[in-house]
C-alpha cells in the first residue's frame, strides 16, 4: 500500500478538508454535493442527494452527476494509491461504460470495491515502468437498495520518470 495513503485518508475523512479538496480540485463535485460516505484501502462509497444542483427536468438526478459520483468512488481509491508517491504516477480515465437501470431520486450511494486491484495495478506500473490499465466497477443504489446504475471505468496508470 502507498505509504501516504493514510495521509490522504485523513484529508478525505475530515469534512472541512474534504470540502476544501473538492472546491479546489473538483469544483463541479463540490457544487453538486458529492460526499464520501465510506473510504478505506478496499472500497469507497460516495453519496449524492437529489437537489437543485443535481436535478434534471424529469425530477431525478442528472445522469452526469451520477457519472461524477460513480467516477469519484473509484477515483478516490486510485488517488489514495498515487498520493505523494515516489516516483509520481499519472492516472487518467480512458473509457467509461454506463447502464442506467432505474430513475435516480432521493439519495444514491455509489460503491467501488476495487481498492486491492487498483493498488496492484499502480504497483505494477511503478515496478515495470509500463502503463497499466484496469477496469473498475461502480454500482449506484437508492435508499431501498435497488440498483439504479452501473459504471465501468477504465483507468490508466503510468509511473513518471
Amino acid at each position: 500500500m502507498n505509504p501516504s495513503f493514510n495521509s490522504f485518508k485523513d484529508i478525505i475523512s475530515n469534512p472541512i478538508k474534504f470540502r476544501f479538496f473538492l472546491f479546489t480540485k473538483l469544483p463541479a463535485a463540490f457544487f453538486a454535493g458529492l460526499r464520501i460516505q465510506h473510504f478505506d484501502a478496499n472500497s469507497c462509497v460516495v453519496r449524492i442527494r437529489y437537489s437543485w444542483f443535481s436535478m434534471n427536468p424529469f425530477k431525478s438526478i442528472y445522469f452526469a452527476v451520477e457519472a461524477m459520483a460513480a467516477e469519484m468512488c473509484s477515483g478516490m481509491l486510485a488517488f489514495g494509491q498515487v498520493y505523494q508517491r515516489t516516483p509520481k504516477v499519472s492516472m487518467l480515465v480512458v473509457k467509461m461504460e454506463a447502464a442506467y437501470i432505474k430513475k435516480g431520486t432521493g439519495i444514491l450511494y455509489f460503491t467501488c470495491k476495487d481498492g486491492p486491484a487498483l493498488e496492484e495495478a499502480i504497483r505494477k506500473a511503478i515496478q515495470t515502468g509500463e502503463g497499466q490499465t484496469l477496469v473498475c466497477k461502480s454500482v449506484g443504489v437508492n435508499e431501498k437498495g435497488d440498483t439504479v446504475a452501473t459504471f465501468d471505468f477504465t483507468w490508466s496508470f503510468k509511473a513518471k520518470k
